[in-house]
């Protein structure tokens, strides 16, 4: 059995998926380890009513763009495990389900690739298993009741599954559409906010993911951006493509019942104290939502694009109380969603490419250890480099540094 490679993908999602594609069009010799199955995240780590928050035109995976009958729609979860399964039938990738990677290490001038099916070295190691990795969880869930059902927000799937009163924390995309999801099947949401930016699903005519694609912001390298490799670190802004795309204005949901608070600060008991910090968190949202609503008028008058007029958003509702504290046994809330993010976790990875946090060093994905690279991670080089919309770009850099490698002799 070949146990040598002159490349090794791990992790055969969207990203490992792509540079493969790219290798085996340049008849590169390779080999993926996934460790569960193609499409996995999307099939068990996404709600029911899971579905993205882009467009299906912005589905771009190299040789392989959305071709479907609503391109301007967004596809549900089981559709995006469909468009994944079908890119590898399109060009049969050289893929080992239902392996682990356990480490990766330097074995003299190649790399050491240890797995649950035996160990491999290859001259060139990418690395393409996505950020999220372990869910983040506060300390301060553990001063919950212990009768209390707690979840992170990867748990979730539906909303049968759950009391009639649920708890969530965190306002970054999962917890506002999982606060919204509970919300349509009649559930009581009490729901914790935090800074996370919103974004307006359409504006003057178009979906403005088409505005932004047109200004060129997804185009915009993370080193022109202004908050530089700052922004690796914010939040989504949230939005939906449920039932053909819409806002998420968390106001509204307050006028029709959900209830809304600050950040959560500390639990005593059976209370939970909060920041008086609703009215900021909402009116910070709703400041990026009017900063894009600008940018595009401005983009719009600078070409001369005719496009009809459209008022910027008004607030539709005001807290006129900030709710300081919230007992679990009067509210009879059931369980609490820990909407909080992930981390990384490449302690399997026994090379020098991390900083202090874990995170890893890299300039557009080719770290300091000459053969050690890293795909599909949040703004790797562009907004899109997660996602769909921007794989192929970060893909096709990546499969010239390794085809480059690879003709220059060793003695080089």
């Amino acid at each position: 059995m070949q146990t040598h490679y002159p490349v090794i993908i791990v992790g055969g999602g969207q990203a490992g998926l792509a540079l493969s594609y790219l290798l085996k069009q340049n008849n590169i010799d390779h080999l993926i380890f996934e460790k569960h199955k193609i499409g996995h995240a999307w099939r068990n780590e996404r709600w029911n009513s899971f579905c993205l928050v882009t467009p299906n035109w912005q589905c771009r995976l190299p040789g392989f763009p959305y071709a479907g009958p609503d391109p301007t729609g967004f596809m549900a979860k089981e559709e995006i495990v469909s468009y994944l399964e079908a890119y590898a039938r399109s060009f049969n990738p050289p893929i080992r389900e239902g392996v682990t990677v356990l480490k990766v290490s330097s074995s003299g001038t190649q790399f050491a690739v240890a797995t649950s099916i035996g160990d491999y070295t290859a001259d060139q190691v990418a690395i393409a298993t996505g950020g999220y990795h372990i869910p983040k969880i506060p300390p301060i869930a553990a001063q919950l009741p212990r009768e209390l059902q707690q979840i992170h927000s990867v748990q979730y799937k539906n909303p049968q599954d759950l009391p009639d009163e649920v708890l969530i924390v965190g306002t970054g995309q999962s917890g506002c559409q999982i606060a919204e999801d509970l919300h349509l099947a009649g559930k009581t949401v009490h729901l914790v906010t935090g800074s996370a930016p919103r974004a307006p699903r359409r504006y003057r005519g178009k979906d403005v993911v088409e505005w932004l694609e047109r200004m060129g912001y997804y185009d915009l390298p993370i080193d022109q951006h202004p908050q530089k490799e700052m922004v690796r670190h914010k939040t989504n802004h949230y939005v939906t493509g449920r039932d053909g795309g819409r806002d998420i204005d968390l106001r509204r949901f307050a006028q029709q019942g959900m209830h809304l608070y600050g950040r959560l600060q500390s639990i005593t008991g059976q209370t939970l104290h909060f920041g008086n910090d609703l009215k900021q968190n909402l009116d910070q949202a709703d400041a990026t939502v009017v900063r894009i609503q600008r940018n595009i008028d401005k983009f719009i008058a600078d070409n001369n694009i005719t496009a009809p007029p459209e008022a910027h958003y008004q607030p539709i509702w005001e807290p006129e109380l900030e709710p300081s504290s919230l007992n679990l046994q009067e509210t009879n809330i059931g369980a609490v969603i820990w909407a909080t993010g992930f981390r990384f976790n490449f302690s399997w990875i026994d090379l020098p490419v991390f900083n202090e946090l874990g995170e890893p060093l890299h300039d557009r994905g080719v770290t300091a250890v000459d053969g050690l690279y890293f795909l599909g991670l949040p703004w790797l080089y562009t907004w899109g480099s997660g996602r769909f919309s921007g794989i192929a770009r970060d893909a096709e850099y990546l499969a010239t540094q390794i085809t480059a490698r690879l003709l220059v002799p060793a003695s080089a």
